[in-house]
């Protein structure tokens, strides 16, 4: 007999090291500080790739990694959570860094270059071969030049019935017009903090959910085939918005479980991690928002992004919470 394929969240976004300075404050122009300390991890997508995979989901890396230490250090970060890498190593270059300064109020500032994550090709990213039933993820940071047009060629090659997860970050709102809609027409879930939120709808919306219900009602009139918009604002938690037959439903407030953070480096990518990975189970999106917010809450107690919990441990915290 035949086995089943689990369903998987692929990501086709940048693999990075993050440079991790922990400082009492960011100097002023001209100046200097001096670290408390500093540390070297793998980030960007290997983030939300770790947190899904130890929440139990099936886990790709459809990106590129260089060859060097910064490349070794990603796929050894991967291969020991169990996360699969697809893409042919690039050969020819390193990974880049993003240096990450974070301050005694737990806020980070990053400086990025780029490297062998920014080779991609649309046949590279297919390696990860999604079918129907997984989850592709998309950052809008992958809609810079030069891996724009292989991302937007992979997405309109993607089989019916894969979902697409599309992370704004910062950069999306201000994308071209045109490539804002290729990836539009792709979403069917949208994740998001409230400042990317409203930025992609110019409404200054105070609320998450009145946030959420606002790129619910934008997403639909750019007719996207959305399923649900996600809006995060750090420890309040998250709003959801289901939408069913081009309909959105009412948003619901989801709250989160405020901790004193150390650091909140990846807390986004967690959340975005753990929520997909507990979708994948079959859970509606409020039971999944409500396991991203637990996950994102204990990884902002720990230094560095690479501090998601596993399974047992996040139902340990949520059970704490009853």
């Amino acid at each position: 007999m035949q086995s089943v394929q689990q369903p998987r969240i692929i990501h086709t976004a940048q693999a990075l090291v993050d440079e991790v300075f922990h400082v009492p404050a960011l100097p002023e122009l001209g100046g200097n500080v001096m670290a408390c300390s500093a540390a070297q991890y793998a980030g960007g997508a290997v983030t939300t790739l770790v947190a899904a995979r130890r929440q139990g989901a099936q886990a790709v890396h459809a990106g590129s990694i260089g060859t060097g230490w910064r490349g070794d250090l990603v796929r050894e970060a991967l291969a020991a959570a169990g996360v699969v890498a697809s893409a042919p190593t690039v050969e020819d270059a390193d990974t880049g860094t993003c240096v990450v300064l974070v301050d005694n109020e737990a806020e980070r500032t990053f400086i990025t270059t780029q490297g062998a994550e920014r080779v991609i090709t649309a046949a590279s990213l297919a390696t990860a071969a999604p079918v129907p039933g997984d989850v592709v993820c998309v950052s809008g940071y992958t809609l810079l030049d030069p891996t724009r047009q292989p991302l937007l060629d992979f997405l309109a090659a993607l089989p019916e019935g894969v979902d697409v997860c599309v992370d704004p970050g910062a950069v999306f709102a201000g994308l071209a017009e045109r490539d804002r809609r290729a990836v539009v027409a792709a979403t069917t879930q949208w994740t998001s903090n409230l400042a990317e939120a409203r930025a992609l709808t110019g409404e200054h919306h105070p609320s998450m959910g009145g946030a959420a219900a606002a790129v619910a009602a934008h997403l639909i009139d750019a007719s996207a085939p959305v399923e649900a918009v996600v809006v995060r604002d750090g420890e309040k938690g998250c709003a959801v918005v289901a939408v069913e037959g081009g309909r959105a439903g009412e948003p619901v407030d989801v709250p989160g479980f405020p901790q004193e953070a150390v650091d909140t480096n990846g807390a986004g990518d967690t959340h975005c991690g753990a929520m997909v990975a507990e979708r994948l189970r079959g859970v509606d999106w409020v039971t999944a928002c409500r396991r991203g917010n637990a996950a994102s809450a204990i990884t902002v107690t720990r230094p560095g992004p690479d501090t998601a919990p596993d399974r047992a441990e996040t139902d340990a915290f949520l059970d704490a919470q009853e």
